[in-house]
């Protein structure tokens, strides 16, 4: 049996909130998106999956102890994504039903900008993501990807379950959701995106300048 890695640290959950059409559509272009992957024939297995989501939480916490300036953090957080998370993916089902008219220069540019946006909005937190910690538990393959379970243990709180669902669909094993307390995270992403798109008229080229601008 494998000896559980525990992972200091501490988080701020997001705020429930009822979701609207467009983020209930985009759980199924999330499905859709894991559909018209690549196959590969279950190349990944649940223990790679697990020691995969072992490494994410050990590189996490050696980038939010590492001392280093807000700056640095974030630029570490961008490279942090670039080596776990599935940004191909998580911008499809971030973008959702849009996705389908972007042209391939607009999806190459909102995947940069959403990733840089990602980084800028969750590497401001990570000063406040110390002390705790994290249990990976478990693994197990769910038709085309992985479910690899977590228990996060923070001071003056009851545990919780976080969920980090990870595939190799396209080509290497990768992050392409999280599911928080039952919130799934791409979904809530979703619902930030789409009240960009929707405040800009629809115009894509409008959103990605809007999240490279984010502050």
């Amino acid at each position: 049996m494998k000896t559980p890695i525990l992972i200091p640290m501490k988080t701020l959950m997001p705020t429930k909130s009822t979701l609207s059409r467009r983020a209930f559509f985009g759980l199924g272009t999330a499905a859709a998106a894991l559909a018209l992957a690549p196959a590969r024939l279950w190349a990944l297995t649940t223990s790679e999956a697990e020691t995969l989501v072992q490494g994410v939480v050990a590189d996490l916490y050696d980038v939010i102890n590492s001392g280093a300036s807000e700056a640095r953090m974030l630029t570490d957080f961008e490279g942090f994504l670039d080596r776990y998370a599935d940004m191909p993916i998580i911008a499809q089902q971030v973008m959702g039903v849009d996705w389908r008219r972007a042209s391939s220069s607009q999806r190459t540019r909102f995947t940069a900008a959403l990733k840089t946006y990602i980084a800028r909005k969750y590497g401001r937190r990570f000063r406040e993501l110390i002390g705790g910690d994290i249990e990976v538990t478990g693994a197990r393959s769910i038709r085309q990807f992985f479910e690899v379970t977590s228990e996060v243990r923070l001071r003056g709180r009851s545990p919780f379950q976080v969920i980090w669902l990870v595939s190799d669909g396209s080509g290497r094993p990768r992050i392409f959701n999280i599911v928080m307390e039952g919130i799934n995270l791409s979904t809530a992403e979703r619902e930030e995106v789409g009240a960009l798109l929707d405040r800009n008229g629809g115009n894509i080229d409008a959103l990605i300048s809007d999240l490279q601008n984010a502050a």
